[in-house]
Formats: structure tokens, C-alpha cells, sequence
């Protein structure tokens, strides 16, 4: 499965790539909404793990622009302030397959909610 892991946090975004790659997840990364949109267009992941909060363009808006295109691409969601998007990853959870992980987050729960993914993915 082609996963796309989009965080301003480089060494966070690594840990990640590194960590799918090892379970055999093919991943690119991207820095941004914006790289991480046109990294989509290319790329043509098959889930999408994004911070919600970055510079230049939030993972929400990213995922807005995503969705015009695949409007059920599932994706993960990170961040360090559930709070203050709590009411937005609702809403999202409500329309589209999304799943949350608040920072800091075990490599098992991001691989766990990776496996959930792939394996609905291959049922349908």
C-alpha cells in the first residue's frame, strides 16, 4: 500500500517513513499542505498521514483540495493539540474514513491504524 506521511516535523516524518517502510508500506513524505498535495497528484498514495497543524497549508486544507479528487482516500491525522481541532477531526470522522492519533503516539498505534486501513482496503 503507497502511503503519503505529510509533517513539518522532518524527524518525525522520517520515524515515520522508516517505520511503514519496514512493515513494507511503500511511503513518500512532504513537508507541507502544498508539497504534500502536489506529492499526491504524482504520487497517488493510498492513505494519508498529516499534521493538522503546518506552515503554508494546514493538513485539513490539504486534505480539502485531496478530497476533490478522492473524496474517501482514508486518512490519519496528527497533532499535539487535539483540543483546539477536536471539533473539526469530528465532523471529518462523520463524512470520511479518518482515524486520529494525538502526539506523542506509540509506533504500534500508527502501525495498528495503518494495518486497519490496508486490510479494508483489500475487502472491498
Amino acid at each position: 500500500m503507497k502511503v503519503l506521511v505529510v509533517d513539518d516535523n522532518d524527524r518525525l516524518a522520517f520515524i515515520i517513513q522508516t517505520l511503514l517502510e519496514a512493515a513494507g508500506y511503500e511511503v513518500r513524505t512532504a513537508q507541507d499542505g502544498r508539497v504534500g498535495y502536489l506529492t499526491y497528484l504524482i504520487f497517488k498514495p493510498e492513505l494519508i498521514i498529516a499534521d493538522l497543524q503546518m506552515p503554508v497549508q494546514s493538513g485539513l486544507e490539504m486534505m480539502k483540495e485531496i478530497r476533490r479528487h478522492d473524496p474517501q482516500i482514508p486518512a490519519i491525522y496528527m497533532t499535539g493539540d487535539f483540543d483546539t481541532f477536536r471539533s473539526l477531526v469530528e465532523e471529518e470522522k462523520r463524512r470520511y474514513p479518518v482515524r486520529f492519533l494525538e502526539k506523542p503516539f506509540s509506533s504500534r498505534e500508527i502501525l495498528r491504524l495503518v494495518s486497519d486501513f490496508e486490510r479494508r482496503r483489500l475487502q472491498q
